[in-house]
C-alpha cells in the first residue's frame, strides 16, 4: 500500500445507503459494550449474591477482556471462511446463551465461564462489524458509519450505567445481563438483512500464528494492568510470585513483547512460503498505517488515562460517589460522541492531517486545562469544559484514524483492520491505566517523602509508619480514621491530612500535564497521515456477491 490514497476520487462518491443495515450493527456494538460496562457497576450485587471478594468478580472482567483481546485476530479469520454475515449471527446467537448463563448463574464459576465465552464471541464480533460496514457503505457514508460505531461505544457505556445502577438498586443485578438476552436473539434473528460477503477461498487458520498473538497479548495485558499492584521493577507483597525479588509485571510485559516479535516473523515467513498469516501483514505495512496505528494507541490510551483518572478527583480528593463521577462524565461522552459522528462534514475542507493535528491540540490543551482546574475546591463548570473539550478531540480522532485505517485497505482486509484496531484498543486501555497509576503512584510517593523529610511538627515515631513503597491515593476521611486508631493527636492530623490533600492534588495535576504533553508529542508523527481523504475502493473493485452467507 502507498503512503496516499490510490482512488482520490473515490472520496467524493456519497451514495446514500439504507441505515437499516448500521442499526443491527450498531446495537451489535452496543450488546457487547453494554455487558463489559455493565459488570463493574455491578459488582455489588453480585458480591452479595455469592458471597465472594470484589478481586473474583474483578477477575471475571480480566477475563472477558483477555479473551476478546487475545483472540480477536482468529475471529477475523473466522469471518473470512464462514462469511461475516455467519459469524455475526452465529456471535449473537453464542452471546445470548452467555448472558443466560450470567442471568441464571448458581455461583461465580459459572458467572466466569459465562463471560469468557461471551469475550470469545465478542472476539469474533469486533472485526465482523467493520467488514459489514465496509461492504454496506462507501464514501461520506462509510466515514459516518464508522463515527456511529465508535460514538456507540459511549452511549452504550452511559446506558450501561443507568440502567445497571437502577436495576441493582431497585430489583437485582440478574435483570441487567437478562436484558440482553432478547437484544443477542434479535440480532441473530434480524442480522439474516444483512448484505451478504463472500467467503474468502483457500483461507486455512494460523494455529501457531493464533498461540504467539494471544501469548503475547494476555502477557503485556496482564503485565500492564498489574503493574502498579505487582511492583513496576521489584515485587511487592501482592505480586503472585517474584524472580529474585523482580516483580513479575515487567518479565511478563518483557516475554510478551518477545513473542509478538516472534508472531510477526512468523507471519512474514508465512507470507514467503505462499501461506496465509492470522493478521494480514498489509494493513501495516506503510508508513501511514504504522502511524495511524500509532496515533490510535495514544488517543485510546490518553482516554483510558482520562478515565482513570477522574474517580480519584470526584470521588476521593471532592468525596463524591461513583454515581456523581458517572454523571459528570456524561458531557464528556455525549462530546465525544457528538465529534466522533460529525467529524466526517470536516472531510472536505481539512485533510486528515490537518484535523489528526488539531484534535491532538484540543485534547493536550483540554489535559493540561483540567490540571490548571483542578484543586480541592470543586469547581464545575471549569472541569466539564475542558471535559468536553477533550471528548470533542478524542471523539474527531476516533472516527478519522479508524476511517483512514480502513480506507488505506482494501476491502478485503477489513477484518484484518477490525482485528488490529481491537488488539490496539485492548492493549492501549491497558497502557494507559498503567501510566496513569504509576504517575500517581509516583508523583504522590515523592510529595508524601519530600513533606515528611525533617517535618517540624509530626513525630518521627508517625513518620515512620508511613511505608513509602505502598502509598496510595486514600480520602482524607479514611486517613483520619486511621491516625485516631492509632491515637494520633488532632493537630498531628490535622497536619497528616493537609500533606494529604497537597500530595494527591500535586501528583493528579502532574499526571494530567503529562498526558497532555504526551498529546502535543504526537502531533509530529502525525506528519505521516494523509493530506487527503482516502476513499473506499470504487465499485467494481472487489465485487460482493450473495454465494458467501447464504
Amino acid at each position: 500500500m502507498s503512503e496516499e490514497p490510490a482512488v482520490i476520487a473515490a472520496a467524493k462518491i456519497d451514495q446514500r445507503d439504507s441505515w437499516k443495515a448500521m442499526t443491527i450493527i450498531g446495537l451489535g456494538q452496543g450488546l457487547m459494550t453494554f455487558n463489559v460496562s455493565a459488570l463493574p457497576i455491578s459488582m455489588s450485587g453480585i458480591v452479595g449474591s455469592f458471597h465472594v471478594p470484589p478481586t473474583a468478580v474483578g477477575t471475571v472482567i480480566v477475563v472477558h477482556s483477555l479473551c476478546v483481546a487475545a483472540f480477536v485476530m482468529l475471529g477475523a479469520k473466522l469471518g473470512q471462511i464462514y462469511g461475516s454475515r455467519t459469524v455475526f449471527r452465529v456471535m449473537s446467537a453464542v452471546y445470548a446463551v452467555s448472558m443466560v448463563m450470567t442471568t441464571f448463574a448458581p455461583n461465580i464459576a459459572v458467572m466466569l465461564a459465562a463471560q469468557a465465552i461471551a469475550g470469545v464471541a465478542a472476539a469474533a464480533g469486533v472485526p465482523t462489524l467493520v467488514v459489514l460496514i465496509a461492504n454496506n457503505y462507501r464514501g461520506r457514508q462509510q466515514g459516518q458509519a464508522l463515527g456511529l460505531l465508535g460514538g456507540i461505544t459511549a452511549l452504550a457505556g452511559m446506558l450501561a450505567f443507568f440502567a445497571a445502577g437502577a436495576l441493582e438498586t431497585l430489583a437485582t443485578w440478574r435483570y441487567t445481563f437478562a436484558i440482553l438476552i432478547p437484544w443477542s436473539i434479535g440480532l441473530a434473528y434480524f442480522g439474516r438483512q444483512l448484505t451478504p460477503v463472500d467467503k474468502v477461498p483457500g483461507i486455512k487458520i494460523d494455529l501457531l500464528g493464533v498461540v504467539l498473538s494471544a501469548s503475547a497479548i494476555i502477557l503485556i495485558s496482564l503485565g500492564f494492568n498489574n503493574l502498579n499492584y505487582w511492583g513496576v521493577l521489584l515485587a511487592r507483597p501482592a505480586a503472585l510470585f517474584n524472580l529474585g525479588g523482580l516483580s513479575p509485571a515487567p518479565v511478563m510485559i518483557l516475554l510478551g513483547l518477545v513473542l509478538g516479535q516472534g508472531f510477526f516473523v512468523w507471519s512474514q515467513r508465512r507470507v514467503a512460503s505462499g501461506k496465509t498469516p492470522l493478521l494480514a501483514l498489509q494493513v501495516i505495512e506503510g508508513r501511514q498505517e504504522q502511524v495511524t496505528v500509532l496515533a490510535m494507541l495514544i488517543i485510546v490510551l490518553l482516554g483510558k488515562a482520562l478515565t482513570f483518572l477522574m474517580p480519584l478527583y470526584i470521588e476521593i480528593i471532592q468525596g463524591g460517589s461513583s454515581f456523581q463521577t458517572a454523571v459528570y462524565l456524561i458531557p464528556y461522552q455525549l462530546s465525544l460522541f457528538v465529534a466522533a459522528v460529525f467529524i466526517v462534514r470536516l472531510y472536505g475542507t481539512l485533510s486528515p492531517q490537518d484535523i489528526a493535528r488539531y484534535s491532538f491540540v484540543i485534547v493536550a490543551v483540554g489535559f493540561v486545562g483540567l490540571g490548571v482546574t483542578f484543586q480541592n475546591d470543586w469547581n464545575n463548570l471549569a472541569v466539564i469544559f475542558f471535559l468536553i473539550v477533550i471528548g470533542i478531540g478524542q471523539g474527531s480522532l476516533a472516527t478519522l484514524l479508524f476511517n483512514v485505517l480502513v480506507t488505506s485497505s482494501r476491502k478485503k482486509f477489513a477484518g484484518d483492520v477490525g482485528s488490529l484496531r481491537g488488539t490496539t484498543n485492548n492493549l492501549a486501555s491497558a497502557l494507559g491505566t498503567a501510566i496513569a497509576g504509576a504517575l500517581m503512584v509516583g508523583v504522590l510517593s515523592l510529595n508524601v517523602e519530600r513533606s515528611l523529610i525533617d517535618h517540624p511538627t509530626l513525630p518521627p515515631e508517625l513518620i515512620k509508619l508511613v511505608d513509602l513503597d505502598t502509598v496510595t491515593f486514600i480520602s482524607n476521611d479514611h486517613l483520619i480514621d486511621a491516625l485516631k486508631a492509632i491515637g494520633t493527636k488532632p493537630e498531628h492530623i490535622l497536619e497528616s491530612v493537609r500533606i494529604n490533600a497537597e500530595a494527591r492534588l500535586q501528583a493528579l495535576r502532574l499526571s494530567l500535564f503529562f498526558l497532555g504533553g504526551l498529546a502535543f508529542m504526537v502531533i509530529i508523527p502525525t506528519r505521516g497521515l494523509p493530506k487527503h481523504i482516502a476513499g473506499p475502493e470504487p465499485s467494481g473493485h472487489e465485487e460482493t456477491s450473495e454465494s458467501g452467507d447464504k
